[in-house]
């Protein structure tokens, strides 16, 4: 074996932990990818890219300079868990894709692919539960996927709208009530 050839394997491994340690870790300023492409590496429908989103999460340091968006209201106005299965990871990636995409003003393009990852994540979530807790876990997974696919907004829900909503309930209600005395 030439001496050449028996370096061959220790600077390809060499070279492989770079590129983990490249990926796990953000470049300098001067080399870091653009806010857009790490946005979209954080909000894919993948298992990889949940992992990586969530690592930032727990290390926000880290990406600071990108400055993103964090706040997360979970899963509004639905519980973060309902039934007991933990949904509350999987809506605070969407808020984060949610608030990121409407601050690039990209949101109407990213909304699909940012619900399908959370209903990706939902599914992964429920894979983790027993055989028989399965179903109704996905089956909450669908519902609260339907939920934001049809009704998901990137402001989420504000106070008012809330009390609007509050106010012609209660005058349906009464209605409703008042024609079957």
């Amino acid at each position: 074996m030439t001496r050449a050839a028996s370096r061959r394997p220790l600077i390809t491994g060499f070279l492989a932990g770079v590129l983990v340690l490249g990926a796990a870790v953000p470049a300098t300023a001067a080399t870091r990818p653009p806010k857009l492409e790490v946005l979209a590496s954080f909000t894919q429908a993948g298992a990889a890219s949940f992992a990586d989103w969530n690592a930032a999460r727990k290390d926000r340091g880290k990406w600071s300079s990108y400055d993103f968006d964090w706040r997360t209201d979970h899963c509004s106005l639905s519980p973060d868990r309902p039934l007991g299965f933990d949904f509350s990871l999987a809506c605070w990636r969407h808020d984060f894709g949610y608030r990121n995409y409407r601050d690039a003003g990209l949101f109407a393009e990213a909304k699909d692919r940012l619900d399908t990852a959370m209903y990706a994540d939902l599914k992964r979530t429920c894979a983790g539960y027993e055989r028989l807790e399965r179903p109704a876990c996905l089956s909450l997974a669908w519902t609260y996927y339907q939920a934001v696919k049809y009704f998901g907004t990137p402001a989420g829900v504000t106070a008012a709208e809330l009390k609007e909503a509050a106010e012609l309930s209660s005058a349906g209600h009464e209605a409703v009530n008042g024609m079957t005395r």
